[in-house]
């Protein structure tokens, strides 16, 4: 049996944003390069299925845009565009850390704050959304005319 779009999306934030939150926790807990060396291997693993993830997310958006587009093709079209960029930057600076030898907190603190990781996220969390339909959200009211 295949995976829905939106299973596969699904998939794809899930891990997106359980390695945000095992690296900020790798961050925090302050190895240096001598410790990383020896034992970097399960923040290694974290890194790699997100540069997997990060490869086929926008695909995998696109496929979703695809299953929905019903007359809204251009406004998923256009969003695509925009995570096709940030996934690819985030990519980079991962395929970055993932070429050192030794992999320490600063360098993962370094890359859970630049811009392009932030764009992901917010990205990601946009989709996130999209996704929970049933997400208990207060009806949307019109601003109030003076």
């Amino acid at each position: 049996m295949s995976q829905s779009a939106t299973e596969a999306l699904q998939a794809h934030v899930n891990v997106v944003e359980e390695t945000y939150e095992f690296c900020l926790a790798y961050a925090a807990k302050g190895v240096s390069a001598q410790m990383a060396l020896a034992n970097d291997h399960q923040v290694r693993e974290r890194l790699e299925r997100m540069a997997a993830t990060l490869a086929e997310l926008p695909a995998s958006f696109l496929a979703l845009a695809e299953e929905r587009a019903s007359g809204s093709g251009d406004r998923y079209g256009a969003f695509v565009e925009v995570m096709r960029r940030d996934a690819a930057a985030g990519l980079a600076a991962f395929q970055l850390v993932l070429a050192q030898p030794g992999i320490t907190s600063q360098m993962v603190d370094n890359l859970n704050g630049m811009i392009h990781l932030r764009a992901l996220l917010t990205d990601v969390f946009l989709l996130d959304e999209i996704l929970r339909p049933d997400a208990v959200q207060a009806p949307h009211q019109p601003p109030a005319e003076d």
